[in-house]
């Protein structure tokens, strides 16, 4: 699990020069560890050949169109969750102070809420733990699913198997209907409150809170 968990990080990251050369090692890591089903890993395989054969402008132009073009797709979870409210920037912090004590350190400037990130955090855990955290954020997992499968991406095979690891049934859902692009990229009026629009309001904990007597790991 911790192989695959870390190799779908990196699928979902942008694709430069370096992910594109570490492809093939990345498929045959999926295939030793074996914690995909032969159909799935199949989907991830035919995803990685088009990255490694595509031109590498055309790679990078879908990944921005995809993921940070709306927030349907978006690989920053609680976007999903707090949208623009207060709320955010507590749960941003608790979720660092829980990938410190894992000792894992975010690369600069990315968020804690960043898909990828969230992968390599439940990939330093033991695999029944990393199992209970995917759950955790499956329901959101499934939200981006469909939104990709509506638009007939290749990447939701990477989120199909996230949602396989998690024990959950990838299922496409109904998606509320999105803003449009300039609405939602919009600044909100000086001292008018935090915006609410296209939240998610399903709750989402992602991380466990240790009390004071429960090490870290």
């Amino acid at each position: 699990m911790k192989a695959s968990l870390r190799v779908l990080a990196a699928l979902l990251a942008y694709p430069d020069g370096q992910l594109r050369a570490e492809l093939g090692e990345m498929t045959a890591l999926l295939a030793e560890e074996g914690a995909l089903s032969d159909s799935r890993r199949g989907e991830i395989e035919a995803l990685a050949r088009w990255l490694a054969n595509v031109e590498p402008l055309e790679a990078e132009t879908e990944y921005v169109e995809t993921f940070d073009r709306g927030r349907s797709t978006s690989l920053h979870l609680f976007e999903h969750v707090h949208g623009d409210s207060r709320e955010r920037g507590p749960a941003m912090i608790d979720l660092v102070k829980t990938y410190a004590a894992a000792g894992l350190m975010l690369k600069e400037g990315e968020l804690p809420d960043y898909l990828p990130a969230v992968l390599e955090f439940a990939s330093t855990q033991p695999p029944a733990e990393a199992k209970a955290f995917l759950g955790e954020i499956a329901h959101l997992a499934n939200t981006i699913f469909s939104a990709l499968l509506a638009r007939r991406s290749r990447y939701a095979a990477v989120m199909g198997a996230l949602l396989d690891m998690a024990g959950e049934q990838a299922r496409a859902v109904e998606l509320p209907a999105e803003p449009a692009l300039d609405e939602s990229w919009a600044e909100p009026p000086a001292f008018d409150g935090c915006s609410v629009a296209g939240q998610n309001l399903q709750p989402v904990r992602i991380v466990r809170k240790m009390s004071a007597k429960e090490p870290a790991r």
